[in-house]
């Protein structure tokens, strides 16, 4: 008789996820994941403090105090005051003001560590959220599975975290997109560029996937992760704060990831910095990003974006930013590729000609959870004649990914670790001195700029990698969406005109 085959047990951050969504009972994803991943967090700073705190136990005869909080800050650990400890809030999960109880010890542990001030949620005592439920919660998130599961468990809880605003990102659909991009699409960026040292800056940085990823690749790679350090600006304060927790779990110097209301444009909170690595993914075809009020900015080098859409604002504040040798890689709608609304292919041959453009990369649709929208991602150099690579200054690389990856479910959409791995080989081939790369048919081709020109500038992969055109790519959503913008901004001139004519007639009859 054949044996049965053993059920393979799920991964620790799966069963937690199942668990924690059975509780959510009436309350919206939206909501819920500040519960959530504000235990999380509050669970990973107790583990760190506890670890410490026995150490520090251990040597009292030496002269260590485990309650004196400089002995924590020289290591690099946040102090936990006693009635914000995670033994002490297990002592009251059955009470029915344990969501006072954590409220209290947020406020306590910000306090404390002036660095969390205003990030950590205080959202437990809310009507809507059933006492019993949150009780069992805490009993869930500092269930002992986790200390067993791994011999560092803060390490883990970081694992768990970051699947956690993956798996709230899903669940809110359209709006989880505006605070989480997809992993698959942050490894593949983070592993084209290899940030190894340096500076790295994200001017839209959402929830922190791209610091986080780049810390990991470093680690990877047998790297220090003192060498790079991280820039960031958000404009929406919920994600900021989910940034800010996002980096304190991983131990990451998130001191330089700032918030403001008025976003990027309008109040850039780097002016001064000049990054080795930019890594972003700003908002698609944005049309309220404030353009009318910027329209002399010194940022515009390559021309004017047009007021109605940020696609060409969001290139150029990438490269007024990058240092004399830095590089971009960030994610467009696949729209920027073609656009000629109001300038905006003007601006494409400018950067084109500049020779600015490394790399263009076609992704396959359905990767974005708050989107339709086809996107590509574009890779910039200011030096591309520099030592550390060979010369590509008179050429560009072009790859259609269109028809890679697999379905999560019917409307989403996946890369696979063995793509991501094709992708981003195939472009390190390509720019490395001595790097094997040769053009492959109906994937990848390298590109003279004269070609490029003769083609009006246009950058879609598929012109040139051999695909037949993209009607299959064709997205009503954006298409109408650039009408729109093109129909607004020259109602807008044609407002100007009226006016400056008016005032001209107002002079002629003084």
């Amino acid at each position: 008789m054949a044996k049965k085959k053993e059920a393979v047990a799920e991964p620790l951050e799966k069963q937690l996820w199942k668990a924690a969504d059975k509780l959510r009972k009436n309350i919206d994803a939206a909501e819920y994941k500040h519960i959530v991943l504000g235990l999380i967090f509050l669970r990973y700073i107790s583990v760190s403090f506890e670890e410490l705190y026995a150490k520090l136990q251990s040597e009292v005869e030496q002269g260590a105090d485990p309650e004196d909080r400089e002995e924590y800050k020289a290591e690099n650990v946040f102090f936990v005051p006693a009635d914000a400890r995670w033994s002490y809030l297990v002592s009251k999960a059955k009470n029915p003001l344990i969501g006072k109880f954590v409220d209290d010890a947020m406020d306590a542990i910000e306090k404390e560590n002036p660095i969390l001030k205003g990030v950590l949620p205080k959202v437990f005592a809310r009507q809507n959220l059933d006492p019993a439920s949150l009780g069992e919660l805490i009993d869930l998130v500092g269930n002992s599975t986790i200390a067993q599961a791994s011999t560092n468990s803060a390490d883990l809880l970081g694992h768990v975290f970051e699947y956690f605003l993956g798996e709230f990102a899903l669940a809110e659909g359209k709006k989880g997109g505006q605070f989480y991009t997809p992993k698959c699409v942050v490894e593949l960026l983070v592993n084209m560029l290899e940030p190894y040292k340096g500076r790295v800056f994200d001017p839209c940085c959402g929830s922190g996937g791209m610091f986080v990823q780049s810390e990991k690749f470093v680690e990877e790679h047998q790297g220090r992760i003192n060498d790079i350090s991280i820039y960031g600006q958000e404009s929406n304060q919920t994600t900021w704060r989910l940034c800010k927790m996002n980096l304190a779990i991983r131990g990451l110097d998130a001191s330089q990831v700032r918030w403001n209301s008025e976003g990027s444009f309008l109040n850039d909170a780097h002016k001064d910095l000049k990054a080795d690595y930019i890594i972003a993914n700003p908002p698609f075809n944005d049309s309220d990003w404030s353009g009318d009020q910027l329209r002399g900015d010194g940022r515009w080098l390559y021309g004017t974006p047009p007021a109605g859409n940020a696609n060409f604002a969001w290139i150029q504040h990438f490269i007024y930013h990058l240092a004399p040798s830095g590089q971009a890689g960030f994610v467009l709608a696949k729209g920027a590729l073609t656009s000629k609304t109001i300038g905006e292919g003007e601006i494409r041959k400018s950067l084109i000609e500049h020779g600015l453009i490394d790399c263009i990369v076609n992704l396959p649709a359905k990767l974005f959870l708050n989107t339709q929208i086809p996107a590509a991602l574009w890779f910039l150099s200011r030096n591309r004649t520099n030592g550390n690579f060979r010369d590509r200054s008179k050429e560009i690389l072009f790859i259609d990914a269109r028809n890679m990856g697999y379905l999560i479910n019917r409307r989403t959409r996946d890369l696979s670790p063995d793509d991501i791995d094709l992708i981003s080989n195939t472009y390190h081939a390509w720019r490395n001195v001595g790097g094997d790369y040769a053009d492959v048919a109906g994937f990848c081709a390298s590109v003279p700029v004269e070609r490029v020109a003769e083609l009006d500038y246009v950058l879609t992969p598929g012109r040139y990698v051999g695909l037949p055109d993209e009607e299959d790519d064709f997205n009503f959503e954006e298409r109408f969406t650039a009408l729109r913008n093109e129909f607004a901004e020259q109602l807008l001139e044609e407002e100007r005109l009226n006016k400056l004519i008016n005032e001209n007639l107002a002079k002629i009859k003084l």
